[in-house]
């Protein structure tokens, strides 16, 4: 029987057999007194990718972004980021509802980045009539397209110019880095913050963590405690993070190069409407196409949501030639 290809999200991951014998075979301790050795190891792998200081580890990327914004920012300061980024649209509205954090969005541009001049203007002066503009919030990837670091360094220089931290929602950094040639730290040198999401990509079953400065992060342990976030034996799950960064980067080519196989054939028939960035291919049909074609896709036990199709390590070669071949035939 043919299994199903999940195309929802590159989260439906599963963690792989090398990935369930490191999780079985992990030394654990209390993680909220700092005792359990393989989380330790986790976020000091994590903080030497990023050239930072230290890391900590989170639930969740909602968790890690949130801590973040909570630890950068006070009640009545301010956030700035793109109007679709995930720390505003897609987060409960934690920053605002949890600390008091006031969201300012502008639209993405066609490359996934801010425009900095846009970024400059929204700036608040200071003055009591206005927010206190604390923060600016990046992603990358965003909606699967990469950001180089010499952008990250046009806007460290705009955040110093104005005295702003500059977060960055690296859930698939290493796509990204991927897809321009980088490193992490040719990122972590332009950003107070990162985090990064293990559990998509990468294959881990859960967590993310999040990187900074050794004060930075004190403070965010605080915050992890306060959301309810501190975990104890957590280093069963710290192990899959460790393999996840030790094995499954660099085989983030391989979801690059499927993807690109199947938008090829997606622009085969349905010209124009088909883009492709990393890992993601985005078919932007209308909305009674798109319905008939997630059916038909179903019957072929092919899942996707919409118009976002993900592609990640569960998805072999032989299922890419399955989804080319159900495109054909639509």
């Amino acid at each position: 029987m043919e299994n199903w290809i999940d195309l929802r999200s590159d989260t439906v991951t599963r963690p792989t057999q090398a990935m369930r014998a490191a999780m079985m075979g992990a030394e654990v301790g209390d993680d909220v007194y700092g005792e359990d050795p393989t989380v330790n190891a986790l976020e000091a792998k994590a903080a030497a990718l990023t050239g930072h200081e230290a890391a900590l580890f989170v639930a969740s990327g909602t968790q890690s972004n949130l801590i973040a914004l909570l630890t950068h920012c006070q009640r009545g300061d301010e956030y700035i980021a793109g109007a679709t980024a995930h720390t505003y649209w897609y987060e409960g509205g934690g920053a605002a509802a949890l600390g008091g954090i006031q969201p300012q969005t502008l639209p993405f541009e066609a490359n996934g980045t801010l425009d900095l001049s846009l970024v400059e203007a929204l700036i608040k002066p200071d003055d009591v009539h206005f927010a206190n503009t604390r923060l600016l919030c990046l992603e990358n990837t965003q909606a699967g397209k990469a950001a180089a670091p010499d952008y990250f360094a046009s806007a460290r220089a705009l955040a110093d110019n104005y005295s702003l931290n500059v977060h960055l929602d690296g859930a698939r950094l290493f796509n990204a880095c991927i897809a321009t040639g980088s490193s992490a730290a040719d990122f972590g040198r332009c950003c107070d913050s990162i985090s990064i999401c293990l559990s998509k990509g990468l294959g881990a079953p859960v967590g993310s963590v999040l990187t900074g400065s050794d004060a930075f992060i004190r403070r965010a342990r605080r915050w992890r405690k306060m959301v309810g976030g501190g975990m104890r034996q957590a280093g069963i799950i710290a192990a899959a993070g460790i393999h996840a960064l030790d094995h499954h980067i660099d085989r983030l080519q391989q979801d690059h190069d499927h993807a690109a196989q199947i938008a090829a054939a997606a622009r085969q028939r349905f010209p124009e409407h088909v883009e492709c960035n990393t890992n993601m291919v985005m078919v932007d049909l209308p909305a009674e196409q798109m319905q008939a074609l997630k059916i038909r896709f179903a019957e072929l036990k092919i899942r996707i949501r919409g118009p976002r199709w993900v592609v990640h390590l569960d998805v072999s070669a032989a299922d890419v030639d399955r989804i080319v071949g159900a495109i054909a035939a639509f």
